[in-house]
């Protein structure tokens, strides 16, 4: 079964206000404070209180692969942290910030969106993206828990009911290329994508079981996970190369019975491991360096020989051209994080130059919720996928931002606690509950 996935967008007036009184829903106090994301650096958390007595928090923090354009975070700088102390951000919260929000309108998120935009000329660069981020974020939840709904339908109203395609982990990092590593330690990520099942219910299964005979073989390797259902970090001397990788992915799928339903994931986050001066990248997929024309026939073999469906950020941040090239050369989803940053104009020269088929949502990096679903509309109304990532301390509300929009497959969230809550959202949907399954992903191999 398939549903319209356009026409599901938030409209900036909430037209569900209408009829009703703000009673309990004026914002009461806005708190923000420093706190410990799970990677354990510093984040920035906000704490609304609306005069109904609703308590909501939301929390930003930096991502390990973070695109140049980016929302600029406020951090405090010299040694303590290591300079990515976040108290400036707020202080510039709490004084310069949050005044001009109380007494608003919890459930109208735009208003206060905009407000905070205009309070003065940069004001993510002056004021802190971070602080703005984690504000919008707290009063997007304060403002449903107001309405009585549940997060994923005051973003989505009714048409809210598509269950993402998720995925469970499988790599990360980049010791197993030693010395030759990119600046970021933590890419490229794999994992297992499970796309053609009748329900993210079966999806998840299958990725428990596709998980269980994948830890079983990385420990028979030594290689071990540091916590469970997270990635395995394969130590040097394992794989020659990736490919080797793909190799025992594709072994699994088969031994669990997948084959052709589950496919794999890959975060290159290319950017990282590029060379502005000789226009070459090192240490990523295979040990040796490589120009874009390698790059590109590498992705070509690897979509040809191995059940990769999704590949992201595949070229650096700046390479639209050979972005497109290889969204026009494959028949599967090609996504842009660092190539577009969650940013409507990024978006619009990605949709000009027909780079990607999809855009990677990463609410914090925008800096507010209403400048968010502008881009997904943009992405939606030009035929793109838009596929959540929690990675920006959005914890399991990923979830219902995922439900929100009608996203068609999500990063992770196969076996965590962002599945718990896919898992109760398509329990609570009951017969409306829509699971796109294959459909929900880009690129003519899913094509319907």
């Amino acid at each position: 079964m398939t549903i319209p996935l356009r026409q599901h967008i938030w409209e900036c007036k909430i037209s569900h206000l209408k009829g009703k009184t703000m009673k309990g829903r004026a914002i009461k106090n806005i708190i923000t404070r420093q706190v410990f994301s799970k990677r354990g650096h510093p984040g920035i958390e906000a704490i609304v209180t609306t005069e109904g007595g609703i308590v909501e928090k939301a929390m930003c923090t930096a991502g390990l692969s973070v695109g140049t354009h980016e929302v600029k975070f406020v951090y405090d700088g010299g040694e303590r942290w290591k300079g990515k102390g976040v108290q400036r951000a707020v202080h510039n919260a709490n004084e310069k910030i949050i005044p001009h929000l109380i007494g608003m309108d919890a459930a109208n998120q735009s208003e206060i969106d905009y407000t905070m935009l205009h309070l003065c000329p940069n004001v993510k660069e002056m004021l802190g993206g971070n602080a703005i981020a984690a504000i919008s974020a707290a009063v997007l939840k304060a403002g449903a828990r107001s309405l009585d709904l549940p997060l994923y339908r005051h973003i989505g109203g009714e048409n809210a009911r598509v269950l993402p395609v998720p995925s469970a982990p499988a790599i990360t990092g980049t010791r197993r290329y030693g010395s030759l590593s990119g600046r970021n330690g933590t890419k490229p990520s794999i994992t297992f994508q499970c796309y053609d099942f009748n329900s993210f219910e079966d999806a998840s299964y299958a990725a428990w079981e596709i998980y269980q005979l994948w830890s079983e073989a990385m420990k028979r390797k030594g290689i071990w996970s540091p916590d469970p259902w997270h990635f395995f970090d394969v130590p040097p001397g394992i794989f020659a190369d990736d490919l080797q990788l793909f190799e025992w992915m594709a072994d699994t799928i088969q031994r669990a019975g997948y084959e052709g339903r589950v496919g794999i994931q890959i975060d290159v986050a290319a950017d990282t491991y590029y060379n502005k001066e000789d226009g070459r990248y090192y240490g990523i997929l295979t040990p040796e360096p490589k120009d874009t024309e390698q790059m590109l026939e590498l992705y070509l073999k690897m979509v040809r020989d191995y059940p990769v469906i999704i590949i992201e950020d595949p070229f650096h941040e700046e390479d639209y051209e050979s972005h497109g090239r290889l969204t026009q050369a494959v028949d599967i989803q090609i996504v842009g994080d660092d190539l577009y940053t969650t940013n409507t104009e990024r978006v619009k020269l990605g949709i000009e130059k027909e780079a990607t088929n999809c855009v990677l949502l990463k609410v914090n990096q925008i800096g507010t919720i209403t400048e968010t679903l502008e881009m997904i509309h943009l992405a939606y109304q030009n035929g793109m996928g838009v596929m959540p990532c929690e990675s920006r301390g959005e914890g399991d509300t990923i979830a219902d931002y995922s439900v929100g929009i009608n996203a068609g497959s999500i990063r992770e969230s196969a076996i965590n606690e962002t599945a718990n809550r896919l898992l109760e959202i398509e329990k609570e949907l009951g017969e409306k509950a829509v699971f796109l399954g294959k459909y929900g992903l880009k690129g003519k191999r899913f094509r319907h």
